[in-house]
């Protein structure tokens, strides 16, 4: 992230958006030249909205800087066919490291990808008819959807507003298919492509990301109340009438920086379904025109909501959409966890949600998830692939006598297919940080094992082994696996130190707060511990470690961050 400024006082990401609106920047030239490995700063920016992050091995700086990138699908609703996680699968074989990570988002990343994999792995990408335009940058993102099959017509609907909110908030840019489809470089100069504007977006784009996401009570698993567009499908006698309004939410904070928060989202009103695409750009080009383009560490919308108002906020909805929001419909939440194993559809066919740790599928000696997935893939191609925000994977629409052969081949491969994993590690999530993320301050994916061993060890002396704790780390403080909803939440500080936040709940509505600042990596089972042993004490009959910690934790802390 480039935060330097201009002389107008805008960000130097400011400058470069509208200095090369089709965001094409010399991407193609570059990456055609095979002298160099890496692509300058100013094109890096341009690369973020192509779906493509810079990046290096951090594992080997000692050592001299290995230039390699991560590349991320747009995926809506995380939804693919069987031969589409085929084709990423061969992707990742060819020209990544042979792992696919699930992301929070119900994406799919690409890591360890050199400078000549970028073209064919994203022309591969669209030719089965997948992107990776707007999965990064100052535009929307991957528009999230409840994953688990529908039960209901309603589910089908909510997923087909999902992708139509997608294709309505894409950017329109000819750079993206010039560059990855037909292999060649823009001509800045052509008046053509230096005056162009987005028809949505402008020529300046957004000041920062922009989240959008679909949900359908009581299940919360999309922790719709993190995003700047939220979605609460209200269902009524099985028909789907509308949708509550949200806006305003995110997790992404900074060290030091009491200006910078996690925030949820407000509800502000229902709006029926037909009205879902107008809304969507309406609450986009409220971001679009007065998100902060000073100050990229204040310049998600959920700031402007925060300053404004919630009032503000909703006056502007109905002024941009043309009509007057509706008071909220009554909703509530109850969990935010995935269906893991077998679970029969609607339609009498059934689906599998495979537990995928920290959303990593790859194979070790003695778990082949990725050749078992890959095989199930080639072998029933009428099969649906869905991600899923807890970073597993469902495999849908299995008719009745391909079960047990799905059953028996994942067995064969090392995958459970009963009882797949612990209540405490079916709930954890973590971000991929070292040794990929530039971001990142300390490990996370890496370190997720070995916290939740001591973590089990510790609930099973204690008598809690069958109490589900959601714990989530990342790290650095950008919150991409949320941490700051969780229970337990571990956020890097610093190489082998961490802040401790403890108060999340299960239903995905409440923030958790700072209880240690700074906790030393070998230092965190002892922490555990104690956490644990209090509240094995102290807890009230059927209490949660997130309620609990509220109940009895939050009055002992001295400094709240500023959390609004």
């Amino acid at each position: 992230m480039n935060a330097t400024k201009t002389e107008n006082g805008l960000t130097r990401n400011e400058a470069l958006k509208t200095g090369c609106p089709t965001l094409a920047g010399n991407i193609f030239a570059t990456w055609a030249d095979p002298s160099t490995d890496h692509f300058t700063d100013d094109d890096y920016e341009f690369l973020k909205f192509h779906g493509v992050y810079q990046q290096d091995d951090r594992d080997l700086r000692k050592t001299g800087k290995k230039w390699i990138f991560m590349v991320r699908g747009r995926i809506p609703g995380g939804v693919m066919t069987a031969r589409q996680w085929a084709v990423f699968d061969e992707l990742s074989t060819r020209h990544g490291n042979n792992t696919l990570r699930i992301t929070t988002r119900q994406s799919i990343q690409f890591h360890g990808v050199l400078k000549p994999g970028l073209r064919p792995l994203i022309h591969g990408i669209n030719e089965c008819l997948l992107s990776t335009l707007a999965a990064c940058g100052d535009v929307n993102r991957n528009v999230m959807a409840p994953p688990t099959p529908a039960y209901t017509p309603a589910r089908a609907e909510v997923f087909d507003d999902c992708k139509r909110v997608a294709e309505a908030l894409k950017p329109r840019t000819p750079a993206y298919h010039a560059i990855w489809i037909e292999g060649v470089q823009l001509q800045l100069e052509d008046p053509a492509h230096r005056d162009f504007e987005d028809p949505l977006y402008g020529k300046g784009y957004l000041p920062r990301k922009f989240k959008t996401a679909f949900v359908i009570p009581p299940v919360n698993d999309i922790d719709i109340l993190t995003n700047d567009l939220g979605f609460i499908a209200i269902v009524e006698g099985g028909r789907l009438v509308g949708y509550n309004l949200a806006v305003g939410g995110g997790m992404g904070r900074s060290h030091g920086n009491a200006q910078t928060y996690p925030r949820l989202a407000d509800v502000l009103g229902f709006l029926p379904r037909e009205k879902v695409i107008d809304v969507a750009r309406a609450v986009l080009t409220i971001h679009r025109d007065f998100g902060d383009r000073t100050n990229r560490k204040h310049a998600r919308l959920k700031y402007v909501v925060a300053e404004r108002g919630v009032d503000w906020t909703r006056a502007e909805v109905e002024k941009r959409a043309g009509f007057a929001l509706e008071p909220a419909r009554p909703f509530h939440f109850t969990t935010t966890g995935d269906l893991l194993g077998w679970h029969r559809q609607v339609d009498g066919r059934w689906f599998f949600t495979v537990f995928v740790e920290s959303g990593r599928v790859k194979d070790t000696p003695q778990l082949r998830l990725k050749t078992a997935l890959r095989q199930i893939a080639d072998r029933w191609p009428d099969l649906e692939f869905r991600l899923t925000p807890n970073q597993n994977v469902i495999l849908a629409n299995v008719p009745e006598p391909a079960r047990n052969a799905i059953d028996s081949l994942l067995r064969e491969h090392g995958v459970r297919t009963d009882r797949q994993t612990t209540v405490i590690r079916a709930a954890a999530l973590s971000c991929p940080a070292l040794p990929t993320c530039g971001l990142a301050l300390a490990e996370s994916e890496r370190l997720l094992p070995s916290v939740l061993d001591r973590l089990e060890r510790i609930a099973a002396e204690l008598g809690l082994q069958d109490q589900e704790i959601i714990v989530r780390i990342t790290g650095c403080p950008n919150g991409c696996a949320r941490p700051y909803m969780a229970e337990i939440g571990l956020v890097g500080k610093a190489p082998g130190r961490y802040q401790l936040w403890v108060g999340g709940d299960v239903a995905g509505t409440r923030l958790n707060r700072l209880w240690k600042d700074t906790v030393k990596e070998p230092e965190l089972e002892g922490e555990l511990r104690a956490l644990l042993e209090r509240y094995a004490r102290e807890r009230t009959t059927g209490e949660r470690f997130g309620d609990w910690a509220v109940r009895v934790l939050w009055p002992e802390i001295q400094t709240v961050p500023a959390l609004a």
